[in-house]
């Protein structure tokens, strides 16, 4: 009997995370699974590493470097289950993760991507105090194609592996945006369900903050074409509500870099395509944090931002203690 869940690992050089990884795929609580690490191209010891394991659940596919996306792909090619996990190389699982989201598409035959809520780490693990919570379930593509939050990272999503063989796997040439990009794809067939639990770790760290900008703008524009390609007219104008928030997620990359000129300049762009923003509290985020690095510098910023993860980690630790 194939296994009813697929969880697809793509690794490039992820030795410092891939064996804690692994593990908390062995350690969830519901066991009917198969394991696929997609090596891809790693000049580390992951090969070596992986002759250790014997759980019969794991696979190694080994292929030359081609980029996360299509390390998913072959895992997605590769897979025999009816559900597909995906999960990055350095990000963790709590142990009940998906037995709860089989238990969700099981219940619900019309969905065919259950998420759910996330904890921030940093790059040690240790909790940021941020917490990943959307709220959008059902039909999401609106939500979807306007870039606000439905889905936090790509190691959260259970998916039919049915969804794949109607929308296509994911873009290699997306870079940044490919996970978006499948995900507006799934949502303008299917629903979408939530968990409102963290039940993902994942970890912040300079790795996984691309400094391309200037090409995850180009990649984007490529994708919301896109979605917008046969959309019906009178959802043309949230293709620029859409830009404006794609701008708002790249201005807060570009302070944690503290390069507040060029965010300033994304600041103006968010307003010329949707005004109504400058009433959100993410923008007046955003400004605060350009107006700090601006006239105090990224030495004030930091200190400012560790306090700040300080508070947040306190009042994080207190929320476990209580439940």
């Amino acid at each position: 009997m194939p296994p009813k869940v697929s969880v697809v690992i793509p690794s490039y050089n992820a030795m410092s995370y891939l064996p804690e990884t692994v593990g908390c795929v062995l350690r969830q609580t519901f066991t009917d699974f198969e394991v696929l690490i997609i090596n891809d191209g790693s000049s580390d010891n992951i090969v070596q590493w992986f002759t250790q394991l014997i759980d019969p659940r794991l696979k190694l596919i080994s292929q030359e470097n081609q980029g996360v996306s299509a390390a998913r792909n072959v895992g997605i090619a590769h897979a025999q289950g009816m559900y597909i996990a995906l999960l990055d190389a350095d990000d963790l699982w709590e142990p009940s993760k998906l037995e709860k989201q089989v238990r969700c598409l099981e219940d619900n035959p019309e969905v065919g991507l259950v998420n759910t809520w996330v904890w921030l780490t940093d790059e040690l693990g240790k909790p940021t105090g941020r917490m990943g919570t959307p709220h959008a379930e059902g039909d999401v593509w609106q939500q979807l194609v306007e870039f606000k939050p439905v889905c936090c990272c790509g190691s959260v999503p259970l998916i039919r592996r049915y969804c794949f063989e109607t929308v296509g796997v994911f873009d290699p040439n997306l870079s940044g945006v490919a996970d978006w990009d499948m995900w507006v794809r799934i949502a303008s067939h299917y629903s979408f369900a939530l968990i409102k639990q963290p039940l993902v770790l994942y970890r912040l760290h300079p790795n996984n903050m691309s400094k391309d900008y200037q090409g995850l703008l180009k990649d984007f524009q490529t994708a919301i074409e896109k979605a917008f390609h046969l959309a019906p007219a009178n959802f043309l104008y949230l293709k620029a509500r859409g830009s404006a928030r794609f701008k708002l997620y790249l201005s807060w990359k570009l302070i944690e870099a503290c390069d507040y000129k060029v965010a300033s300049h994304f600041r103006q762009q968010i307003l010329a395509h949707y005004p109504q923003l400058i009433y959100s509290w993410e923008f007046t985020r955003l400004s605060m944090a350009i107006m700090v690095l601006r006239q105090f510098g990224p030495q004030a910023y930091d200190g400012l931002r560790s306090l700040t993860r300080a508070w947040r980690r306190h009042i994080a630790n207190a929320r476990l203690k209580i439940s």
